[in-house]
Parts: C-alpha cells; structure tokens; sequence
C-alpha cells in the first residue's frame, strides 16, 4: 500500500478523467492521495473532491506563488476552514525565490502567518520550497508547528537533517528517477528511510518514464517507488510499508482516509 502525500487531483488537466484517475491509483496499489490547496478559489473543489472520494484528504493553504492575488480576508476564510473542514495539514505553503518576479516580502508574510495557523490548530504543513531553504528553516525555527513535509525536497544534506530536527519528513518523487538528478539520488539513498515520504505532485514533476508532455498521476507512484527501492537496496514492499507509516506519523489525522488499494505490491 502507498500514499500520494501531494497530487493535485483539483489541476483541470483532469477534469474529465477524475474516476478514472482514482481507479487506477487504487488497483496500482495507492491508498490515499493528500489533496493540497494553492489559494482561496480552489478550496470549495478540493473540498468537493475529498467529499466525492473518500480516499482523498484536504489540505488547504496559499502557496507563495499566488500571495499576489492573496488579501489579508483570505488568512480569515483559511481559519474557517481549520475550524469547520476535516483538514489534514495546512498546505501548500511556503516560499519560492526561484522566480524572481515574485514578491518575497509579501511570500514571507503569508508564510509567516499560515505557521501561526498551523500552530493554532495543531496542524502539520506541507511546504513548498525553491531557493529559499534557509529562510523557510529561520521562520519554522521562530514559529514552533508540529512538523510536516518538505514537498519535492531538493535541499542539501545539512538542510535535510535541520528539517528532520524540526519533525518533518522529505518529500520524494518524480525527480528522483532521473539518472542526471545525481545529489538528489544520493539524498535518496543515505538520508533515514523513516524520514521519507512518496508524492507524484500530479500534473506536474513527471517521471522519467513518462512521455514529453504527458501529464504525472498516483498511478504513477509505485513505479517511482520503484525508484527509491533500487536506489537504497531494499525491497518495494518495504518501501511501501515505511513510507505508508511515516505519511501516517507526520499526518496523523490521514488515517481516515485509507482506504485498502485493489492490488498488492508487485515488484516492476
């Protein structure tokens, strides 16, 4: 069994093929899939979602590439959501200084006071990192949370080690299969198995099986999972079994939403 602790099953590049997508994650092997909001006009379908699928899990957030169409009423309408919704974590949030049009300030302020969400509601949060490691460290070291997960981690291994001081566990996928992304399969492989977490980031950060331009799905995960298998010399079903429960640790509202996948752990 697997869990997707990052697909954005809401993207419209899958309007039209929701159950099927579903389906196919189930009979791949994948139990659950975590659900994460980017700003306030996605939370009601990512709601939706989580009520049509039971095996899907919200999350709700502002990620910091879309603080620009933030206001201050949105950190309100998040509150209410914590306080009404089944929420698992506060996600996707976090900083990204690999665009540099984007406002930092303004990143840093949302940021800052999506933490102190989370710590109101004991929420764990999924984060989104890009160029900003150090500073996303030096705002969780003053804002105390429960931990969550580093999405796509692609730090370095100093980094690594500081987030799992701080109860977070590190975000593996797509990237990783690729034979070119060196520093990342050495990440891969030596950082503590008990610290890592398997995601597709669906639509985006395809494996390297996929076809130019073919969209990434939690079919997809095991396969990747694969991957990470190879990379540290141990069976795809122990894999699955240490990523399910450190996705449950870090996640401990999560386990409602698993549901038991159609199929079992078949080595590719």
């Amino acid at each position: 069994m697997f869990i997707d602790t990052h697909c954005h099953l809401d993207a419209a590049e899958f309007n039209s093929q929701r159950d099927t997508i579903i389906h196919k994650a189930q009979a791949a092997g994948v139990a659950t899939l975590v659900l994460p909001a980017i700003e306030c006009s996605n939370f009601a379908m990512v709601r939706t979602l989580c009520t049509e699928y039971p095996n899907c899990a919200p999350a709700y957030g502002i990620h910091p590439l879309y603080v620009e169409r933030a206001t201050p009423d949105d950190l309100d309408k998040l509150r209410d959501y914590f306080a009404q919704a089944d929420t698992v974590a506060v996600g996707e949030i976090g900083l990204d200084f690999f665009v540099k049009s984007s406002d930092e300030e303004k990143q840093e302020f949302y940021f800052a006071e999506q933490l102190k969400l989370a710590r109101e509601f004991d929420l764990p949060v999924l984060l989104h990192i890009r160029r900003a490691q150090d500073t996303v460290l030096k705002h969780l070291r003053r804002i105390h949370v429960r931990g969550g997960i580093a999405h796509a981690f692609n730090g370095s291994e100093q980094q690594a080690e500081e987030f799992i001081k701080l109860g977070f566990k590190l975000g593996f996928g797509g990237a990783m299969t690729y034979s070119r992304a060196t520093r990342l399969c050495k990440l891969a492989a030596i950082l503590p198995l008990e610290s890592i977490v398997l995601e597709t980031d669906a639509p985006d950060i395809p494996p390297c099986f996929l076809e130019r331009g073919q969209p990434n799905k939690p079919e997809y995960l095991p396969r990747i999972a694969q991957t990470l298998a190879e990379l540290r010399g141990v069976s795809l079903k122990e894999i699955a079994r240490v990523t399910t429960e450190n996705a449950l640790s870090v996640l401990p509202r999560l386990k409602p939403f698993v549901i038991p996948a159609q199929a079992g752990i078949q080595t590719i």
